[in-house]
């Protein structure tokens, strides 16, 4: 892994993902669960829950990129756009420190709506990972 080494993608969750995340976490919010009362909102329609959508780079970091041996330290997140069940999103991670003495990095990471090509997540996370951070 070097500095600015960029890893992408391509996710979608669906309304019963939505669900189980909703039973699972306990946050049973009816604007991601129940379609009438989300037509009243805003939305319109049902949102996904933000950390749903986030919680697919703990997926990246611990398998795919930097992947196995990987310890996810720690997420700052900003949630800036709703996203839908049924659509596909991109996770776009780029690595923007690397701390050799300690075998750690801070990783920029992303969900962009390919359609709009605008971020709905935003954020950097801390990782080590002792095989691929030397």
């Amino acid at each position: 892994m070097k500095l600015n080494d960029t890893f992408t993608h391509d996710f979608l969750y669906s309304q019963k993902d939505v669900e189980d995340f909703a039973r699972v976490t306990g946050d049973n919010n009816p604007v991601h669960i129940n379609a009438e009362y989300a037509a009243t909102t805003m939305f319109k329609v049902p949102i996904m829950h933000g950390m749903l959508g986030a919680a697919l780079f703990s997926k990246i970091l611990g398998t795919l990129f930097p992947g196995e041996g990987t310890i996810y330290l720690g997420q700052n997140i900003q949630f800036l756009k709703p996203m839908y069940a049924g659509k596909t999103y991109q996770a776009v991670l780029t690595v923007k420190e690397i701390n050799l003495e300690k075998n750690r990095a801070v990783i920029e990471t992303k969900i962009i709506d390919p359609e709009t090509q605008k971020a709905t997540t935003v954020g950097e996370a801390n990782v080590m990972n002792v095989n691929v951070i030397k």
